[in-house]
């Protein structure tokens, strides 16, 4: 039969190390070839190349429209950052070429757009791909495809001026229990700056001041948001990707938090500049008080790629030096006593009623380390070092208790 005659039929990226596959940025050159082997002398019309990328949404919600009437509402959307065509095989005259009995190799090279690319990503409800794909046309016989995707990392250098800067805040509130106040109880917490690389391990400075008649636990967790974005509604998905557990503190009593630190397990970067697709990372520093809502404070996170300078101005940090040390790359999530809490776990009634306007959480870890995490090792191995949420542009100075540890 006709198909017995291509034996193989294969795209190969070039890469610097066999076993590890190439990863790009914007302005990066793809290159590599279109192997066909052949078992017979074959006719051949065509072979073209067809290098496409893009950032699609899709979900569907139940409506109702009456007691006895439901119909599935479709949301979707995409962005187009790729495409571009390239013919490798085909005679000047539209005659057929012949090709003899085996191997075959035809090169491939194209540019990626200088613009700003997006990370490689997927998720529940959309997805972020680049591949290409070549089309084999020859008489008599049906368009055979081959499809092979790549990997693109836009990189997220954490030594510019505002992810270098400290992030801080106070919160407080008036514990109730039922219809009685049971006293105040208040956080104050800082961390050194607010762009991180994974591997990295956060000093968390705080102080948790417990003025109720109740015994409290101070908490932190890293969470992950993965915002999509179609006709003007949001799809959202978060989960608990680190956590940090303090010690119980009893009724009126307050402990502060040296730097206790807590490590970034390897999850993908931020992706904060696409149109229908974010990720985006918190610090959530939480007091949870028994019989009364969560006290929770939200500190923003930048996942980076390029870690922090060995000589920059805060390299005396624990996670400052951490972060140069490339070998975090190879490592596998920490074992921890426990796994995780759900996303409900950690956020407050309040919070829950208000998400729950808007979005559905949902809190499973699929999309956090699923997809292209292994080809971030090629990425950062060959390149030296080179928003969750609204921020007050204009923050005001926090002023530390007297009892505060020195940040």
């Amino acid at each position: 039969m006709i198909f017995d005659k291509l034996k193989k039929f294969d795209i190969v990226f070039d890469s610097p190390e066999l076993d590890c596959p190439p990863v790009f940025s914007s302005g990066d050159v793809v290159s590599g070839k279109v192997v066909l082997e052949l078992s017979v002398e074959t006719k051949v019309q065509s072979l073209k190349l067809h290098a496409e990328g893009f950032a699609k949404v899709h979900w569907t919600e139940s409506r109702s429209a009456g007691s006895s009437t439901a119909y599935t509402q479709n949301y979707s959307d995409e962005v187009e950052y790729l495409n571009r065509r390239e013919v490798l095989l085909q005679a000047d005259n539209g005659e057929l070429t012949v090709l003899s009995a085996g191997r075959h190799e035809y090169p491939f090279s194209f540019q990626l757009p200088e613009e700003t690319l997006v990370t490689s990503f997927e998720g529940k409800h959309g997805s972020i791909r680049y591949w290409v794909k070549v089309k084999l046309h020859r008489p008599w016989a049906a368009v055979k495809k081959i499809k092979k995707e790549f990997t693109v990392i836009e990189p997220i250098d954490i030594n510019t001026p505002s992810l270098l800067a400290p992030q801080a805040g106070t919160k407080e509130k008036m514990a109730r229990i039922w219809y009685r106040n049971c006293g105040q109880v208040s956080i104050t917490a800082k961390i050194d700056r607010k762009g991180y690389t994974p591997g990295e391990v956060i000093p968390v400075f705080a102080e948790f001041d417990n003025s109720t008649s109740r015994s409290v636990v101070p908490k932190a967790y890293i969470t992950q948001t993965q915002t999509f974005i179609a006709r003007g509604t949001m799809k959202q998905k978060r989960a608990v990707v680190a956590t940090l557990c303090g010690d119980i503190l009893g009724a009126r009593r307050r402990e502060t938090w040296h730097g206790r630190a807590i490590k970034i397990p390897p999850v993908g970067p931020s992706i904060l500049q696409c149109r229908i697709i974010k990720v985006e990372y918190m610090l959530r520093v939480c007091v949870d008080v028994p019989g009364t809502s969560k006290l929770s404070l939200e500190l923003p996170l930048v996942m980076g790629t390029i870690p922090l300078h060995p000589f920059g101005s805060r390299t005396s940090s624990v996670s400052s030096q951490y972060s140069v040390n490339m070998e975090w790359l190879r490592m596998a999530i920490p074992e921890q006593p426990e796994p995780p809490p759900d996303y409900s776990a950690v956020v407050s009634d309040e919070e829950a009623v208000q998400n729950s306007t808007a979005v559905q959480p949902q809190e499973d870890l699929s999309g956090v380390l699923q997809r292209s995490l292994m080809a971030y090792v090629q990425e950062f191995r060959l390149r030296p070092p080179p928003v969750y949420s609204e921020v007050d542009p204009n923050p005001q100075p926090i002023t530390m208790r007297p009892r505060c540890m020195t940040c």
